[in-house]
């Protein structure tokens, strides 16, 4: 099961007394400052919940699954997310 968006937005809003309309411009505000600092290379902490930073991967050889043939990878970056202890706990509960 999968919680999106919209339902997402719905609960923060019935829990706050904010309109959707409030709390959906807050989410997409808080990813745009994600998405600006990620590519900036800073992390982000949420303290007990959440920890956010780009990583590089290095260059590496790989192999095409069609053909076999032998191809370079080039490096690049990623994003690594590593759980918080109130997160983990949450995870934990039944």
């Amino acid at each position: 099961m999968a919680m999106h968006r919209n339902e997402l937005v719905e609960q923060i809003a019935a829990k706050t007394g904010t309109s959707g309309t409030d709390v959906n411009a807050v989410l997409t505000a808080l990813f745009e400052v994600f998405e600006t600092s990620l590519a900036a290379g800073e992390k982000i902490t949420i303290p007990g919940w959440l920890g956010i930073e780009r990583t590089t991967r290095a260059a590496r050889t790989g192999r095409n699954p069609g053909t076999g043939e032998t191809i370079q990878i080039p490096s690049g970056h990623t994003v690594k997310l590593t759980a918080g202890s109130k997160l983990k706990a949450a995870a934990t509960r039944k």
